[in-house]
């Protein structure tokens, strides 16, 4: 009897092993996307066309060559018709996403808590209890997340730009990955298994009552609307609009050259979806060589700050009308002394997560923009770039605008590790790098340390009960 219980405990290790295994191999591919996003999104080519060719011998790339990770080394890292070097960064990013795919993945569904004898349930996450077959639209948001992400980190940190596309496609996802999610619940008359105390998603919602946030995530969303169309159309001007002419007109002797004579992007630009396509990024050996880089110094960052907020007036305008006519729409409200105000109408369940969705883009590009607007206001230059301020807006729609500004605040700690990192080491370590891969890194670190996070913050807010994330 206990041979058999042995031999069918092994069957299901192997078999929870191959799932895994299985997800790492679809991470592996995106991975393999995420080297095509990477190289041809700053040279302005298409995804899916020209076809994959060696860079050196411009010989058409075959499916063996573009097998992820095992391609590389099968060729023993050279091109198999030219024998040209091919960088290891290929099977490495490739290996990074699939071990992110597989690590989101035994996080949540790791059969009992446990995986290859390890006990993992200080670090599951409460919502995957329902498992995979309830709740992979949720799991397929997170790791497009991660590949959009890794994708951002590794343009920004070359070219001090993040493509706003790369920031749109998680968000996008996540809109239709929730609500899609919440629908069919809806109609099965179900809920999530299981959600962390006290919230009812895997995302934080406005619940059944908060109807004042409801108004106000839509409204918010209506507001950016408007405020993109005034901006098409002229009716309201594009900040940072004159810094190329600027650029062409400033003197020689007022731009501060690198040591090797190479113009290194302008200040405004780090982690911008603006970035000039006549700014060329200095290489690693330049940023290594000449110590932190100096950037221009354009002289109107104060008043470019004030058009944005004229930018944002609509939305927050549309916000406080929004709360206003939503609260108002759903009584009369019963007070309560025990339980607080109850209102006529509860939100139904897809308008709450969906609200979930606008709340996270919302509050999470928020938080990042509010920062860029007042450290550019008291320092004179821009503090952050509005691409950190989309990156954030999109990691707040997949997992929540909790995660997302904890995450922009862990982005800080990154840096400061990274930083320290490079005073004792040498080479590409030494790098000066833009905020948006300290973003990306604080990002999942949040995700995945969410249960030591909330005792962390219970026992630093000194809270009489355990603080619970969703």
């Amino acid at each position: 009897m206990t041979i058999a219980l042995s031999r069918l405990d092994l069957m299901l290790s192997t078999f929870e092993v191959v799932k895994v295994l299985w997800v790492m191999a679809f991470g592996a591919c995106l991975g393999s996307l995420v080297n095509v996003l990477v190289y041809r999104i700053p040279l302005g080519l298409g995804v899916v066309t020209p076809p994959s060719r060696c860079p050196s011998c411009e010989t058409r790339l075959t499916w063996r060559e573009n097998i992820p990770i095992f391609g590389w080394i099968f060729l023993g890292g050279r091109c198999r018709f030219c024998r040209s070097p091919v960088s290891a960064e290929y099977p490495i990013v490739e290996a990074v996403v699939a071990l992110l795919f597989g690590a989101t993945y035994v996080m949540l569904y790791a059969e009992g808590g446990r995986f290859l004898g390890l006990d993992l349930r200080p670090l599951m996450l409460e919502w995957g209890a329902g498992g995979f077959s309830q709740t992979w639209p949720l799991f397929v948001s997170v790791v497009v997340l991660w590949t959009c992400l890794t994708a951002s980190l590794l343009i920004d940190a070359r070219t001090f730009h993040i493509p706003i596309v790369l920031t749109w496609i998680p968000a996008l996802v996540a809109l239709v990955a929730h609500v899609g999610l919440a629908f069919h619940l809806s109609a099965t008359q179900g809920g999530l298994t299981k959600a962390a105390p006290g919230w009812d998603w895997a995302i934080p919602t406005p619940g059944p009552h908060g109807w004042g946030w409801v108004g106000a995530s839509i409204g918010g969303m209506l507001g950016l609307g408007v405020s993109n169309i005034l901006l098409a159309r002229g009716g309201i001007t594009r900040s940072f609009a004159d810094y190329d002419q600027w650029l062409k007109t400033h003197e020689a002797k007022e731009i501060n050259p690198d040591p090797a004579g190479i113009e290194t992007p302008p200040q405004h630009n780090v982690g911008s979806s603006q970035l000039p396509a006549s700014a060329e990024p200095a290489s690693a050996a330049t940023s290594s060589a000449g110590g932190p880089e100096m950037w221009i110094q354009y002289p109107h960052a104060r008043r470019e700050m004030l058009r944005e907020l004229i930018f944002l007036a609509p939305c927050i305008g549309l916000m406080l009308l929004g709360a206003a006519l939503a609260i108002r729409w759903a009584g009369p409200w019963t007070h309560s002394p025990f339980s607080g105000d109850f209102p006529a109408h509860t939100v139904p369940l897809w308008l709450n997560i969906m609200c979930g969705v606008f709340m996270g883009y919302l509050i999470g590009g928020g938080v990042v923009w509010l920062w860029r607007i007042l450290g550019s206001l008291a320092v004179g230059k821009e503090a952050l770039g509005l691409g950190d301020v989309h990156l954030m807006a999109g990691v707040g729609a997949c997992i929540g605008w909790i995660d997302s500004v904890l995450g922009f605040f862990a982005a800080a700690f990154v840096g400061v590790i990274w930083a320290v990192i490079g005073r004792v080491a040498s080479g590409k370590l030494q790098r000066h790098l833009p905020f948006g891969p300290y973003l990306a890194v604080g990002t999942v670190l949040v995700w995945f340390l969410k249960q030591p996070l909330e005792l962390l913050l219970t026992l630093v807010l000194r809270s009489p009960e355990r603080i619970h994330l969703p």
